[in-house]
């Protein structure tokens, strides 16, 4: 998942953002295709880029750029297995890196559309939650009527070998690779449960998987506990649901779990506060290059605001994750936030579809808390830290859940 708060893919900043986009990938393909006649007879090409804020000129030189490439051509040692596709494309993330801002990047194809796959939840595989404990690979639980739950794969299990390679030291990201795959295609498992005498081989046969992006359960007491994992597409929709469910049971009380929740598009966080703060209130400012604020106001449709709200955060919690914290707790005086500081993601990125199936994410804008607070690279500090440690995860404890549990059960 991406530690990026997205704005919609509509409106008046995403089409400057665009124009922008695309006169500059214009002028670069332009000097690109000249550069490439020029340089044959090297003559070299200057093209002018003006600074309207300094009214200043600069030039860039781009027959450079096309003699590093013949250079890299022809004197490197492999130079037949060179993919210029991958060159072009490197290039192009080159010249994003250099901006100096982490969060703005250029998507290859592959890249883009693994992203796509994060923030809509829809993808092809078995359907499980994974993660490493006691440095083995483990099912932390199978999604509910998934092909992974089906095949009787099981919360504990541990993965020793993917198509009878070993899982020994793998990575999340490794062992998601080689577990994800096209619909209808088979993936075997090689499994060791607890109480078992020797392993066993599960195959699966993968799907397509479509992941909710908010889990509901109501605990005792009539506490509505609420998980978003992501601010995707579907999340305002998934948070509504639950809520009326959540109200329809009698739900008194509220805990709002955002931990390692990486962020996501801006108006999900901004509608789901709506549900949780009055109408009008600030949710969060935009501050723009120039110092320009813009205030996002709740839009209304609060129904949770009266209820006392725990709300845990940790490290992982990002971007949209801290704007709906900070929103709830600066407009609210029953919020209390549990846990640990908070990644501390203070921008705003706009995400660009670009051709050939590439995208862009481009920072645009800085944000504030309603208060004027830039957390950026600080984080939101809870009021209550409590710890979860790497002991507590490899015993199945949550103390920072407990805690929770503890405030609002001791408000009666």
């Amino acid at each position: 998942m991406e530690s990026a708060v997205l704005e919609n893919k509509k409106g008046r900043r995403i089409w400057k953002g665009c124009a922008w986009l695309f006169f500059a990938v214009f002028f670069a393909s332009l000097g690109f295709w000249i550069g490439v006649e020029k340089e044959r007879k090297n003559q070299p090409v200057v093209f002018e880029a003006v600074d309207q804020k300094k009214e200043e000129a600069e030039s860039v030189d781009f027959s450079l750029f096309w003699k590093v490439w013949d250079t890299l051509k022809e004197k490197y040692v492999d130079s037949s297995q060179l993919d210029s596709k991958k060159l072009f494309y490197g290039s192009i993330k080159g010249m994003m890196q250099a901006t100096g801002d982490p969060y703005t990047a250029f998507l290859d194809p592959e890249e883009n559309k693994e992203f796509n796959e994060d923030i809509t939840g829809r993808f092809e595989g078995i359907g499980a939650e994974l993660g490493i404990k006691n440095k083995i690979l483990t099912v932390i639980a199978p999604l509910e009527d998934s092909p992974a739950e089906k095949s009787g794969l099981r919360a504990g299990d541990k993965i020793i070998k993917i198509d009878g390679e070993t899982a020994a030291e793998i990575s999340i990201d490794e062992a998601v690779d080689k577990i994800r795959g096209p619909k209808g295609t088979k993936v075997k498992l090689t499994v060791f449960r607890n109480g078992d005498a020797e392993a066993r081989e599960i195959e699966i046969t993968r799907e397509i998987i479509n992941v909710k992006s908010v889990k509901f359960e109501l605990k005792e007491d009539n506490i509505a506990y609420f998980k978003i994992i992501k601010f995707g597409e579907e999340t305002d929709k998934e948070f509504s649901l639950a809520v009326k469910r959540a109200l329809s049971r009698g739900a008194k009380k509220v805990i709002l779990d955002m931990r390692n929740n990486p962020g996501g598009y801006l108006d999900a966080a901004v509608n789901i506060a709506g549900k949780m703060i009055s109408k009008g209130n600030i949710v969060v400012i935009e501050e723009n290059s120039r110092g320009e604020q813009e205030k996002i106001y709740a839009k209304g449709g609060d129904v949770l605001s009266r209820m006392d709200t725990v709300i845990l955060i940790n490290v992982g919690s990002a971007s949209a994750s801290e704007i709906l914290a900070g929103a709830l707790r600066e407009n609210r005086d029953n919020v209390t936030v549990v846990g640990e500081t908070s990644y501390g993601k203070g921008s705003v990125q706009e995400f660009i579809n670009l051709p050939q199936g590439t995208a862009a994410k481009i920072t645009v804008s800085k944000w504030l808390t309603p208060k004027g607070e830039q957390i950026n690279e600080k984080g939101i500090k809870p009021d209550i830290e409590v710890e979860l440690t790497y002991e507590d995860f490899e015993n199945d404890r949550d103390p920072q859940l407990e805690k929770a549990l503890e405030i609002l059960k001791s408000d009666d």
